[in-house]
């Protein structure tokens, strides 16, 4: 009995050492990271009704909850993953527009999938017929 105590000792301890030396390919998507302010923004090649309507549906299909909506100025707040994000849509000229989302509480350590999601979802839909 006091060897095979020593065996799986042994064999832990291997495991252990390897586990520590094998280097992490990717962070998922779903685990808070530090994210930067220019990755937080993308401009699209649509209007800017258009791209809030698509971010709306974006926000949607996620299921993440939306908190509140203002269309007149075109921000959407929602809630995900326990906090509150703003996504606000801009007019940068009569052909594209810019969508940058940002959390409420101004800590940039989240999950990235919220906006690779986001992102992600609008640009598979950017040429779908939105009606009204």
């Amino acid at each position: 009995m006091k060897k095979l105590g020593i065996i799986i000792g042994i064999i832990m301890s291997v495991i252990s050492v390897n586990a520590e030396t094998i280097p992490a390919v990717q962070t998922p998507v779903t685990v808070s990271q530090n994210i930067m302010f220019e990755n937080c923004s993308k401009i699209f090649g649509v209007n800017q009704e258009k791209l809030y309507l698509l971010t709306l549906a974006s926000i949607s299909a996620n299921r993440f909850h939306i908190d509140e909506l203002q269309t007149s100025d075109g921000y959407i707040i929602f809630s995900a993953n326990k906090n509150k994000y703003l996504a606000t849509v801009g007019k940068v000229d009569n052909a594209n527009s810019i969508l940058k989302i940002t959390p409420c509480n101004n800590v940039y350590n989240f999950p990235p999938g919220i906006l690779i999601n986001t992102f992600k979802y609008i640009d598979l839909n950017i040429t779908s017929d939105i009606k009204i």
